[in-house]
C-alpha cells in the first residue's frame, strides 16, 4: 500500500495509505449496534456476533477486514467468525467508577467498502467487592455530660460497586447506651450516625468497644466491620455549638493552591479553657488544610474536576474540656474549560485520485474534550476554502469528504487544516492539519503545438529524410502524458515516423 511509482521515499514518512478505497466512493449511513455484558468476562468470551449484526456473511469476512477502533483494547473481531471478543479485563469500577451506568462506545472499521459502525456495549455491575473501612478500628471521644440524643458521624466504608451491590446499610453491636441511624447525603450515599440513648458515667466505665458493620444489597449481601473505641472523657457543662450543621461551598478548579475556601465558626458558652476552641479535621485529607485557631479552610494542592467533583468533609470543633461538635462542609468543584479538544484521525487517506466524485470519504475523525458541560461541546470546521468538508457523524464524530471536482493539473495537493473549537467561555481550539496528495488519472488529451503544418520538399529528396518535427504535449503525469505519433491519413504510401 504505498504511494505509487517515484515516490517511495514519501510514503515512509506518511501514515499508511488507501488510495485504491477512494474510486468511485459513496458514503455509508453510520449504524450502532448494541451489547449488554457483565464486568469481568474472561479473555476470549464472545460479546455478540458482530458479522450477523451488521448482515455480513462469513464469506465477506476476509475482504471486509472487520477491526476495532478505539483508544483501548478492550474488544476485538474474530477474523474466521466476525464475533466479538473481549481481548482486555473489564473491570467495570475501574473504567466508569461510580457511574449508574457504563458503557464502552467505539467504531468498527470495515473495508472493501470503507465504513465504520459504532458500537455500544454496555458493562453491568456484578458484587465483586466488599464494603470496606479505611482503618480496623477508630476512637471517639465523648464527654460523661453529653445528653442523650446528641449524634456523632461516624466513619463511612467504601463499596466500588454501584446500585444494589454498592453499600446499602450499617449496624451497630448491641449496646444499652448507643444505637445507630443510617443517613442518606444528597447524592444518595449512605453514612452512620451514632446516637448516645443513655448519660454516660466516665466513672463507672471508661471506655465502649462496639463493632461497626457495613453490608451491600448484594446475593448474597457483602459486609465489612471496624472496631469503634468509645472513650469517655471528664467534661465540662456546654459542648461547642457550630453555627451551621452543614456548609456548602462552590469552588472553581483552576483555584492556586493556598486559597481560602471558606471559614467554620463554632461557638462555646463556657468560659476559660473550656470555651477555647480548636478545628480539625475528622479525617486526615491531603487536598485541604483547616487552621486550628480560626477555622479557614484552605487548598493544599491544584483541584481537577475532571478527576474529582466533589468533596464531603467533618470538621470537628474541640474545647479545652474535651467537648466535641461536628460539621459537614460539602465542596462542590466547578467545571472550568482547561481543556483543549483532542483530534484524531482513523483510516486517513492521503493519495486521492483526481476524479474522485464528491462526497468520497478522506478520513473518519474522532473529537475529544475532557471538560464537561457547554466546555465539552465541540464544533469542527475547515480552514479556509478547499474542495472538502466536515460531515457531523455522530457525537463528536466527523467524517471528511470531497466537496467538488478535483484536478491534479490545476492543484496537485492540499494543505487541509481541520478546527476542532469547545463552547467554553472563553472557547479553547486545536488546529491540526494533512496533506491531500491527487492522484493523475488520464484525462487530458495530447495537443499538437500548431492545428497544421506546410512543409516544401525537394523532389529529389531521398526515401527517409527529414523534411519536418511536428511537436505535441500532454500535462498528464508517467504513462498519461508520454505522446507517441503516426500517420493516420496521407495520399503517399504509409512510412514510419
Amino acid at each position: 500500500m504505498g504511494s505509487g511509482a517515484g515516490k517511495s521515499g514519501w510514503a515512509e514518512r506518511r501514515p499508511v495509505l488507501f488510495p485504491f478505497l477512494l474510486s468511485l466512493f459513496c458514503l455509508a449511513l453510520s449504524e450502532q449496534i448494541h451489547y449488554r455484558i457483565p464486568e469481568e468476562m474472561p479473555e476470549g468470551s464472545v460479546v455478540g456476533n458482530l458479522a450477523k449484526d451488521l448482515r455480513l456473511s462469513v464469506h465477506e469476512l476476509p475482504t471486509r477486514k472487520l477491526r476495532v477502533s478505539s483508544e483501548k483494547p478492550y474488544f476485538t473481531v474474530s477474523a474466521e467468525t466476525g464475533e466479538l471478543l473481549v481481548s482486555s479485563r473489564l473491570d467495570r469500577e475501574q473504567i466508569c467508577g461510580k457511574k449508574s451506568t457504563c458503557a464502552l462506545e467505539f467504531e468498527v472499521v470495515a473495508e472493501n467498502p470503507l465504513n465504520f459502525y459504532h458500537v455500544n456495549v454496555e458493562i453491568e455491575d456484578v458484587n465483586d467487592h466488599t464494603p470496606e473501612f479505611s482503618q480496623n478500628s477508630f476512637e471517639l471521644q465523648i464527654s460523661e455530660s453529653t445528653p442523650p440524643g446528641t449524634r456523632f458521624i461516624l466513619e463511612v466504608a467504601e463499596d466500588a460497586d454501584i446500585g444494589l451491590n454498592s453499600l446499602q446499610t450499617y449496624k451497630l453491636s448491641l449496646s444499652p447506651s448507643f444505637s445507630l441511624i443510617n443517613k442518606e447525603k444528597q447524592d444518595g450515599s449512605k453514612f452512620p450516625e451514632l446516637v448516645l440513648e443513655k448519660p454516660l458515667d466516665r466513672e463507672q466505665q471508661s471506655y465502649h468497644h462496639l463493632v461497626l458493620t457495613a453490608s451491600d444489597g448484594g446475593d448474597p449481601p457483602l459486609s465489612g466491620t471496624t472496631e469503634l473505641q468509645i472513650q469517655v472523657t471528664d467534661a465540662n457543662d456546654n459542648p461547642p455549638v457550630f453555627s451551621q450543621d452543614v456548609y456548602r461551598v462552590n469552588l472553581g478548579e483552576n483555584v492556586p493552591p493556598g486559597t481560602t475556601v471558606l471559614q467554620v465558626s463554632a461557638t462555646d458558652q463556657d468560659e476559660g479553657v473550656n470555651s477555647e476552641i480548636a478545628y480539625s479535621f475528622y479525617r486526615t485529607g491531603q487536598v485541604f488544610g483547616l487552621n486550628s485557631k480560626s477555622g479557614e479552610i484552605t487548598t493544599l494542592k491544584t483541584l481537577d474536576f475532571e478527576e474529582i467533583k466533589e468533596y464531603s468533609i467533618v470538621v470537628e470543633g474541640r474545647d479545652g474540656g474535651g467537648l466535641v461538635a461536628q460539621c459537614t462542609v460539602e465542596i462542590s468543584i466547578q467545571d472550568e474549560n482547561d481543556n483543549r479538544p483532542d483530534i484524531t484521525f482513523h483510516s486517513l487517506v492521503e493519495m486521492i485520485l483526481e476524479n474522485a466524485v464528491p462526497g468520497t470519504l478522506i478520513a473518519l475523525i474522532k473529537i475529544y474534550d475532557r471538560d464537561s458541560g457547554e466546555n465539552g461541546e465541540v464544533n469542527c470546521r475547515l480552514e479556509g476554502e478547499v474542495p472538502f468538508q466536515i460531515i457531523s457523524s455522530s457525537k463528536n464524530s466527523y467524517k471528511l469528504v470531497t466537496d467538488g471536482t478535483l484536478d491534479r493539473e490545476q492543484t496537485p495537493e492540499y494543505n487541509v487544516t481541520i478546527i476542532a473549537t469547545d463552547k467554553g467561555k472563553p472557547p479553547l481550539c486545536t488546529h491540526t492539519s494533512v496533506t491531500l496528495h491527487i492522484t493523475d488519472v488520464n484525462d487530458n488529451a495530447p495537443v499538437f503545438h500548431q492545428a497544421s503544418y506546410v512543409v516544401h520538399v525537394a523532389e529529389n529528396n531521398p526515401p527517409g529524410a527529414s523534411i519536418e518535427q511536428v511537436r505535441a504535449s500532454d500535462p498528464d503525469l508517467g504513462p498519461n502524458g508520454l505522446v507517441s505519433y503516426s500517420i493516420v491519413a496521407s495520399d503517399l504510401e504509409p512510412r514510419a515516423l
